[in-house]
């Protein structure tokens, strides 16, 4: 009887060869075995954890993993591309547009039909791990590039009279780079946010993938229901760092969060005035002090306020379930602090 070859499920086109060991590194297991997971999850007929703008906040609903991807994960033409370039958003940049985590292509065209961040997230984090079920959060660190990727999704969807409003409201700030200038703008800052995450509220997509994987408190063993799928909208991620930001005009520093508020209010700013962003000048220039390895880090408790939900405290997909996405053995081709001890 023929051995299956080592590999995920779903993934029988992409950039990855997954009969050999190098694909299964941590970097490559982070953005492929969620790629994986969700075609699994489509195949059980049951669409991802959807956290998007409605209304005035956040709302978790349901979103089908076809859309997702832009296209049905049975459809022989989907062609996974890891660590590539979202070549339609070439055209908001100035300069190398950095490379995003999922691309989804239709293979027969090569068009590139959705670009997706992708964030391997444990459940609990360390933060939340005493706590009860319910209140168990998971860690999403964000990198700056993310920060370039949501921007240039949310300039995709602007429409005139939404850049002029931008426009004509604009937050006059002399120098950028100053924290004494922009402290006291924050406020401004993140509500023409919180109005832009509004008003394309009806035209977001997709952005961020974020599967857990859940374990027994703080030991590495899963739990029994263990894996699901959360997506967060851009017009939602917009709107999720509005609220941890800081707006405090008494404030004497710039916190990362607040940071990436900024970031991202002076790139889609200047795609509004200039058609494209300098990304890497803005983010650069307007450090504040903090080195710029990542955008933020938010920890378990807050982002159970947004996720928490029945799917969280009680994920869809069990520990028995892991042979059907990972086959092949792939599991021994994993590195340590990959391995699912189930």
């Amino acid at each position: 009887m023929p051995t299956t070859p080592a590999g995920l499920f779903g993934l029988h086109q992409s950039n990855r060869d997954f009969t050999h060991k190098d694909a299964w590194g941590k970097n490559q297991f982070n953005s492929s075995f969620p790629a994986a997971l969700c075609c699994y999850l489509f195949k059980e007929q049951l669409p991802a954890n959807y956290i998007a703008m409605e209304d005035d906040g956040l709302k978790i609903g349901t979103l089908g993993i076809d859309q997702v991807f832009g296209i049905s994960p049975l459809n022989p033409n989907l062609y996974f591309a890891f660590e590539a370039q979202h070549s339609p958003f070439q055209k908001y940049v100035v300069g190398h547009l950095p490379r995003i985590d999922l691309i989804i292509q239709d293979e027969s065209t090569g068009t590139c039909l959705r670009g997706l961040e992708v964030k391997l997230t444990a459940l609990p984090d360390h933060v939340t791990c005493d706590l009860d079920d319910a209140q168990y959060g998971s860690e999403i660190v964000i990198r700056p590039d993310t920060v370039v990727y949501l921007a240039c999704s949310i300039a995709a969807v602007l429409d005139e009279a939404t850049k002029q409003n931008l426009i004509q409201s604009k937050i006059d700030i002399a120098d950028w780079s100053d924290a004494a200038q922009v402290i006291p703008q924050l406020g401004k800052i993140l509500a023409a946010i919180e109005n832009l995450a509004q008003t394309i509220a009806p035209r977001q997509t997709p952005f961020l993938l974020q599967p857990i994987w859940k374990t027994l408190g703080k030991s590495p063993t899963l739990a029994e229901n263990c894996l699901d799928v959360f997506v967060w909208s851009d017009a939602g991620f917009c709107w999720f760092i509005t609220q941890i930001a800081n707006a405090e005009r008494t404030s004497t520093r710039i916190t990362r969060q607040s940071r990436t508020a900024i970031w991202l209010y002076k790139m889609l700013l200047d795609y509004a005035v200039l058609g494209k962003f300098d990304h890497e000048k803005i983010i650069d220039e307007l450090s504040y002090n903090t080195k710029n390895d990542k955008a933020f880090a938010s920890s378990g408790n807050i982002t159970n306020a947004y996720m928490a939900c029945a799917n969280l405290t009680k994920p869809r997909i069990t520990k028995n379930a892991i042979k059907n996405i990972i086959l092949g053995n792939g599991q021994n081709l994993l590195s340590p602090e990959r391995r699912f001890d189930a």
